[in-house]
């Protein structure tokens, strides 16, 4: 490595300054430019979305000021990633590159590879760091979440040096939320992005936020006041997973020293949050170690289960909200104009879509990324293979959309907020109201019936599991992709009835 060459940093889903090892070995070798590429193939993809860029653009905007504050100039290019450092090595001559290993979709793979291809072409090191508690070349899970843990109790990365800024070049004007480069036009709100809204989000979560997080975690009318928001800015990177989970443990540990009657509540939701922050690392690395899970089923027996049977006309009224089952309606309705929803109402949404529709996940993942504004790809992908099935190693949960309606907001307020056709009907009937003497005419009734749908659907699960070879098949992936934090007896072919769990 030439410490003359400038050190190009190159941020991708890492959009801060703080606890940023990229930049921090950069800056220790010599002049740093910092870079950030738009793509414009990645915004072509099914999966992006100007929701998406529109927090991006936000953080970037607050990137940039923050890279001003220490002498260094953001260059905006756009383009392919290769093509960019092409021109920028015609530009600059030799430079080394920086950035943090990312787990992204199958696309951002590939383009890392090709990247990887170039530079060692042209004699280019590139030189890459750890994201989060993400390990690479892992060849299974035994002893990640160690691995992980160690990594998180580390001390963040610091700027302990004045950086020494590159030669000034020219730069792209950053594109506007606006641009036709992101697709269609936005529907609803979009989170703000950036830092300093990520850094006043987790503050106001650890003060007091938390207190009603349990409680309140899948109740999609207040969870959104109560669970972290810290989703998107962790999908971002304008947080680290390190700087979040340190500072709930500070706080967790004030708690504990705390005389206040409720301290010892708000620990245990703080808790809570802490296995989660670990989930999240957890189903990144399925990403990390399997890509190929972005589009194939984990467990080989439930290929071709679902695509010859895919209805459009049940796609079309999942998509907008028109299914005839009001919780999945104002649920879906709600993303459009958000952009997030609960953990529990996105389980419902697919499980509704995978077992009663009948839709196959390679269809559905698409579409909800684009609506996600905190879509992270290795959580995504894991999670709708969850909840449609077809891991062979996790029980099958087949959600009832009335049950949860029921349970999650029984006087119907959220649906009532959602689906404006159903605000003057009766508390009674909010849930069911095709079962009104005199049903709204200007709402669907359910697109399937609940109980056939779900006796077929069990029908289907079931022949998989008992299939030949399945149990074989489902060890290979647990040995791989499985939680080390239980025993593997999922993976067993058990009775019919212990096999799935349906939340009537």
């Amino acid at each position: 490595m030439s410490k003359q060459a400038i050190n190009i940093v190159w941020f991708k889903r890492d959009l801060r300054i703080a606890d940023h090892a990229p930049l921090c070995a950069a800056a220790a070798c010599g002049a740093v430019l910092p870079l950030y590429i738009v793509e414009p193939d990645l915004w072509a993809l099914a999966d992006s979305s100007r929701r998406h860029w529109c927090f991006i653009h936000d953080s970037l905007t607050q990137l940039r000021d923050d890279l001003n504050a220490q002498g260094l100039q953001l260059v905006i290019r756009i383009g392919n990633a290769v093509d960019v450092l092409q021109t920028l090595r015609d530009e600059l001559g030799e430079f080394n590159l920086w950035s943090h290993e990312e787990t992204g979709n199958d696309w951002t793979f590939k383009r890392d590879l090709a990247v990887a291809d170039w530079c060692k072409s042209n004699s280019v090191n590139w030189h890459e760091s750890p994201t989060n508690g993400i390990v690479r070349r892992l060849g299974n899970r035994d002893g990640w979440a160690a691995m992980r843990n160690q990594r998180m109790a580390q001390p963040q990365h610091a700027l302990t040096t004045i950086i020494r800024p590159a030669p000034p070049i020219s730069s792209t004007h950053l594109p506007s939320k606006n641009d036709e480069l992101f697709g269609q036009a936005l529907e609803g709100n979009v989170q703000t992005g950036g830092r300093t809204e990520g850094l006043e989000i987790l503050k106001s979560f650890l003060k007091t936020r938390a207190a009603n997080y349990m409680a309140t975690i899948s109740k999609p009318g207040v969870s959104a006041r109560h669970c972290s928001r810290l989703s998107a800015h962790l999908a971002f990177g304008t947080l680290s997973v390190r700087e979040v989970e340190q500072a709930t443990k500070l706080r967790m540990a004030e708690l504990s020293e705390s005389s206040d009657p409720g301290a010892r509540h708000f620990h245990k939701n703080l808790s809570a949050f802490l296995s989660r922050l670990a989930w999240r690392c957890h189903f990144v690395q399925k990403l990390e170690q399997q890509p190929e899970i972005e589009f194939a089923c984990m467990h080989p027996a439930f290929e071709g289960m679902r695509e010859p049977h895919h209805n459009e006309q049940y796609f079309d009224a999942w998509k907008s909200g028109q299914t005839g089952y009001p919780l999945v309606d104002a649920c879906m309705r709600s993303l459009h104009a958000n952009g997030w929803i609960n953990f529990r109402m996105r389980a419902m949404l697919v499980s509704f879509a995978s077992y009663h529709l009948w839709l196959d996940w390679r269809r559905t993942a698409p579409f909800l990324a684009r609506l996600f504004t905190d879509y992270e790809p290795g959580i995504h992908y894991s999670q709708f293979q969850m909840q449609s099935g077809v891991t062979g190693i996790n029980a099958v949960r087949m959600y009832s959309p009335i049950k949860q309606s029921m349970d999650q907001d029984p006087e119907g307020k959220f649906i009532r907020r959602y689906v404006p056709e159903l605000a003057e009907v009766p508390t009674t009937f909010i849930h069911e109201p095709w079962r009104m003497p005199n049903p709204p005419v200007n709402y669907p009734t359910p697109i399937v019936d609940h109980e056939t749908a779900i006796k077929n659907a069990r029908a289907e699960i079931a022949l998989r599991w008992h299939g030949e070879g399945f149990k074989a098949a489902a060890l290979t992936v647990n040995k791989k992709l499985g939680s080390r934090s239980k025993q593997p007896k999922r993976v067993k072919p058990k009775p019919k009835s212990a096999q799935l769990t349906l939340d009537f």
